[in-house]
């Protein structure tokens, strides 16, 4: 009894081992902890926080097994992909012995892309990240496109001729030489037409007496 016993005891301890064994090798599987990252070109590859949205950028991996070989690639992805699940780019890179390391910076058009990270060990499908390029346009130097000066009143052409006004007249007219005394009509010579007219009568006068007197005489 005491045999059969000892014998069933070993069986038990034997099947445990062999039932706990996979779970153990699944928990341990080399490199299957670690994490990558999608990474904006100026963040510091020491942070853990992953960018969705990013123009140029890296992918940076942290806690995989020391010296670890790692492939990967992107492909574009919906609703942006003209073809879904065509790679866009790719590569390979081998961490460092604290199982961490970045690839280079690199730009796509903007879009939605889908990265797929592999290596050995790795438990069922790669690690991903799905992700956004949107890269803003570029200024153009001193901010913009330069606008055209409007040229101000005072550079303009007149687009009419002004015409000046009219200026006073030095010489009187006729009515402000007459005067107070109204207005008389003059001769080339400034002098009154009436009293020319006066003269002239009594010149013919006096020429008409002179010639009775000489008749008589």
């Amino acid at each position: 009894m005491r045999t059969l016993n000892r014998v069933g005891a070993l069986s038990a301890v034997a099947a445990a081992a062999l039932l706990s064994a996979p779970a153990a090798a699944h928990a341990t599987a080399p490199g299957d902890n670690g994490t990558v990252k999608i990474h904006d070109a100026t963040t510091g590859e020491e942070l853990r926080k992953n960018e969705p949205h990013v123009c140029e950028f890296y992918l940076d991996a942290f806690g995989f097994d020391s010296v670890q070989q790692v492939s990967w690639h992107i492909e574009a992805w919906a609703p942006t992909a003209a073809v879904k699940g065509e790679t866009v780019k790719s590569g390979a890179i081998t961490l460092d012995g604290e199982g961490h390391g970045r690839t280079a910076d690199m730009t796509l058009p903007d879009g939605h892309y889908k990265l797929f990270w592999n290596f050995d060990g790795e438990n069922g499908a790669a690690k991903h990240k799905v992700f956004w390029t949107d890269c803003e346009d570029e200024e153009e130097p001193g901010g913009g496109t330069t606008a055209t000066p409007t040229a101000s009143p005072s550079e303009t052409s007149p687009s009419e001729t002004e015409t000046p006004a009219a200026v006073p007249s030095s010489s009187p007219s006729p009515s402000a030489q007459g005067g107070a005394e109204g207005d008389l009509a003059e001769t080339g010579n400034g002098a009154p037409v009436e009293l020319l007219s006066a003269a002239a009568l009594a010149l013919l006068g006096a020429g008409g007496y002179l010639a009775f007197r000489r008749r008589k005489a």
